[in-house]
């Protein structure tokens, strides 16, 4: 009777076992997907913003782009960690993604490259061609 008794408990806890494995899986995946849409609504937010601008320049990390509405700086200020756009000097807050260690922006002729490192470990990189430079 002990027996069963054992077996009847070690049983059961196998299926919690599974039961939580599952669950956790589930959790992962969603956060994995909820990463993978803040990465693609950022991209959308630049590639809308940068479709009427002009090059200015890439300067101290930063990208200048000339608008209808004036200059507008993209990139992470020190010691934040969003990636953000502001007017030319930097004032004005208007986050476009969070939990960035780190950036890199580049740009040869009308090409920008902006590599993003995550505080997680990611690294995405955003490629984006201009109809004309400067």
């Amino acid at each position: 009777m002990e027996t069963l008794v054992a077996l009847f408990v070690i049983s059961l806890s196998v299926l919690v076992m599974q039961g939580m494995t599952r669950i956790i899986s589930q959790e992962l995946d969603s956060i994995r997907k909820s990463d993978d849409r803040e990465w693609q609504n950022f991209c959308n937010l630049l590639r809308r913003d940068f479709e009427g601008a002009k090059l200015d320049n890439v300067q101290d990390n930063f990208l200048y782009l000339m608008t209808a509405n004036g200059v507008r700086r993209y990139g992470v200020k020190a010691g934040s960690d969003d990636f953000r756009k502001t007017n030319a000097g930097g004032q004005g807050y208007h986050p476009l993604i969070f939990g960035i260690s780190s950036s890199v922006i580049s740009a040869q002729q009308n090409i920008v490259a902006i590599r993003l490192i995550f505080r997680k470990g990611d690294e995405r990189l955003f490629i984006y061609a201009f109809s004309s430079a400067k």
